[in-house]
Parts: structure tokens; sequence; C-alpha cells
């Protein structure tokens, strides 16, 4: 055979592989849309009144909901200037994990620049704090109406404002709302109105003009003179359930020494403080998944008992036969009532990437320190992911901690620059 042959075979060899590898990207393409088909949701619009004014938004059932069944359902309220949009993405990834997921634009809460399709009815100069918790209520009662609810298990979940509002309705409806979900809620609002400083705008505490110019919206009078005799810590404290708040540590809206109080506003072991490293007044979209993790955590009645901020030390990669491997060496340290300590030398992020996108991850470390006992003792974890979860190994030599590994262990990564957060919950 002349070279002229061999090298055209070995074009057509090369070719034929292209096509072969070419196919298998776009087969593999294809099973990811079905897989998300089938995990897909069904949403579709709502509307129900507050008084004489509509209130607009959107619901999300899981995909294939069964004829008959009674759901559990979360209510989502967005914050200051926001609309049922806002926090959507939330009650899609609710409506996957197999609950009836509702939002909605609260009355006059929308800012001025908000498209009227978005928007509920009412004037934002009428709107107040107080207003929001009726319009959560109305909507609460149209949602515990509906013949695919089950009434008995409501949650009620907000961010910011939405947030704060959210537990007024929860202290407001007691037994009717089985958990509630803020999410760094806003507080800060009566004393932002005892400042003078609502919603961003400036103005002069001891004559309130008639109109709070907010620059991208018009408060009235009402909102300022309501909230500056608010104490909301008083107010939340009247809700008995179970409380779960997340909460940025860098956020320059509403310090985390608000969430800290509300903790303290609630019965021992009530409520459930997550402070978030480099979470500011908002959640990126990286962040928005390791916070619903932790959320379905707290729905599932899981509790973190060991949490275990990752400081990463040095990055090595290396190039293998058939995949790339990097490692990433950490240190850390845990602070909690079950155990403190540090995680020793060696632990290890080992990261397989592979040329069809997959990534196969392995963390293995020890912690060394002291049981709730006060004794000696190390920990040994092993954390991989499996079924979209992870699910970490443990192993210790402390008797008071020997349950931990026959336990059902489930953990949430939450991000940051410097190395993720470990948060590891037991049943």
């Amino acid at each position: 055979m002349s070279g002229k042959d061999l090298e055209s075979e070995r074009m057509e060899k090369t070719e034929r592989m292209e096509k072969a590898e070419n196919m298998k990207k776009a087969e593999n393409m294809k099973k990811k849309e079905n897989m998300d088909k089938t995990e897909n949701y069904a949403a579709e619009p709502f509307f129900c009144m507050r008084g004489g004014l509509r209130i607009r938004g959107m619901q999300y059932l899981p995909g294939g909901h069964e004829e008959g069944r009674r759901y559990p359902a979360i209510i989502v309220s967005h914050g200051f200037t926001g609309d049922y949009t806002s926090e959507e993405s939330y009650c899609r990834e609710f409506a996957r994990l197999g609950y009836a997921a509702f939002c909605f634009s609260f009355c006059g809460g929308s800012s001025d620049r908000t498209e009227e399709g978005l928007k509920s009815e009412g004037s934002t100069t009428e709107a107040t704090i107080g207003t929001e918790v009726e319009d959560l209520i109305a909507v609460k009662d149209y949602v515990t109406g509906l013949a695919y609810v089950d009434s008995g298990n409501l949650i009620l979940m907000g961010c910011s404002q939405g947030g704060m509002v959210s537990g007024l309705a929860a202290a407001k409806c007691g037994k009717e709302i089985s958990k509630l979900i803020m999410v760094y809620p806003a507080l800060c609002i009566p004393d932002h109105a005892r400042r003078g400083c609502l919603g961003g705008a400036h103005y002069d505490v001891e004559q309130v003009p008639d109109i709070i110019d907010c620059q991208v919206v018009s408060l009235g009078k009402k909102f300022h003179e309501e909230a500056v005799g608010m104490d909301v810590f008083l107010k939340l404290e009247a809700y008995e359930g179970p409380v779960l708040i997340l909460q940025g540590m860098d956020d320059t809206v509403v310090n985390y020494s608000y969430a800290v109080r509300a903790k303290e506003s609630y019965r021992p072991g009530q409520c459930r403080l997550q402070l978030i490293r480099e979470m500011g007044h908002g959640a990126e979209d990286w962040m928005k998944e390791s916070i619903v993790d932790s959320v379905r955590q707290f729905l599932l009645g899981r509790r973190e008992q060991l949490t275990i901020p990752i400081i990463i030390t040095r990055v090595e990669e290396e190039g293998k036969a058939d995949y790339k491997e990097v490692r990433i060496y950490f240190t850390g340290y845990c602070d909690t009532e079950l155990f403190r300590g540090t995680v020793l030398p060696g632990g290890c992020d080992t990261q397989k990437h592979f040329e069809d996108g997959t990534i196969s991850i392995c963390a293995d470390y020890t912690l060394e320190g002291v049981d709730q006992e006060g004794q000696n003792c190390r920990i040994h974890i092993v954390n991989r992911r499996a079924d979209g979860e992870w699910k970490p190994r443990i192993e210790t030599d402390s008797r008071a901690l020997a349950w931990i590994g026959e336990a059902d262990a489930t953990a949430v990564l939450e991000g940051s620059s410097g190395g993720p957060t470990v948060r590891i919950f037991f049943e």
C-alpha cells in the first residue's frame, strides 16, 4: 500500500472516529434533554383577591402530578420592588422536589419599571408592610382551598422584605403554617424608617413627606408611619413552628446581626440560623443551588449537626489517559455542640474531569478535636455525590459520637472563593 493510500485510510479512520464521537455526544445530549423533561414541572398563572385588588401570581406543580393527590405547598414572597418572577427559580426547584409552589406580586409592591402584566393591582403609595401581610394571607387562603394542596402542610418562604412579611404572616396565622423560611429577611425596615432612609431614600423623620421618593418606586407616608413604631421581633415570636433563617455575612443592606436577634426571639431550638460566607443581600445562581439544598434538608426535618468551613491551601492538576485529575488540598475547622476541632493536613478533594463532561468528586479528610463530652477524638469523612446528593461516610473513635457512623448523613456544600462550607445533616 502506498504512502498516499495509508494517509487516505488514516484520514478516513479519523473521520469515522470523529463522527462516532459526535454521534455519542448528540446521544448524550438527547438523553439529558429527555431527563430534563421527566424532571419537568407544570406552570400556570393564578389570580386571587384581597379586598377589591387583584393579586397576580404563578403556580408550579410537580411534572406528571397525579389527579386526586394533595401536595405539600410552599408560598414564596418577593422582596422590595420585585414581582412574581423574582423568586420563580425557587418555585421551579420546589416543584421538582414534589411541592406545589406559588409566587405572586404584592399589591403596589413592584417597581415603577415593572411590566404591567407582572404587577398586581394597587398603588405603591398605598402599600405598607401590613398590606403585604394581608396580601400573603389572601394567597394563603386561596392556596389552601385548592383540591390538590395539602392544607395541613403549608410552608411560607420569603426573601428580603418578603422574608419579613412571611415571618409576620406566620405569626398571625399560627398553626396554619407548618414551617417558616426567611432568606436575608429585611428586619432592618423599622430602623430604616427611624433613620429616614426607607428604600434607599433620604428624608427628615421630623417632617416626613407625603410621598417618599425611592428612585424606582414611590412610597406613601403611611409606609413610614407603620414601620417606625414596629417592634418586629416581638411580633415574630408569636409563631411557634420550625423556622429557618438564611443570612449572608456580607450583606450590606441588612446586617446579619438582625438575623441573630431574630433567632433569639424564638424559643430555644425552634429556629435554625444559617450564616452564609460571602453572600450579600441577594443570591447568585450558584448560591441558590445550595440554598435550595439547605431548605430541602429543613423541610425533610433533618438537623445540621456538623458545620465545617473549608480553607483551600493549594491545587494540583495532572493529565491522565482519558481524564484530567484535579487535587484540591485544604484545611478547615468545626465548632458545633457535637464536636470542635480542625482538619488535619492531607485533606484532599480529588476531582476527575472526563472528556464527556462528567466529573467524579471525592473528598477525604480527618478532623481532630474534642467531642461534646470534652474527650479527644478524630472524625474521618469521605464525601461523594450520589443520586444528586452528597452522601458522606463518617467514622470516629469517639464513644459519644459513635452513632454518626451508622446514621443516614447528607451534606450540603455552600460555595465561597476560599473554599466551601460543608454542612452535614442527620435525621
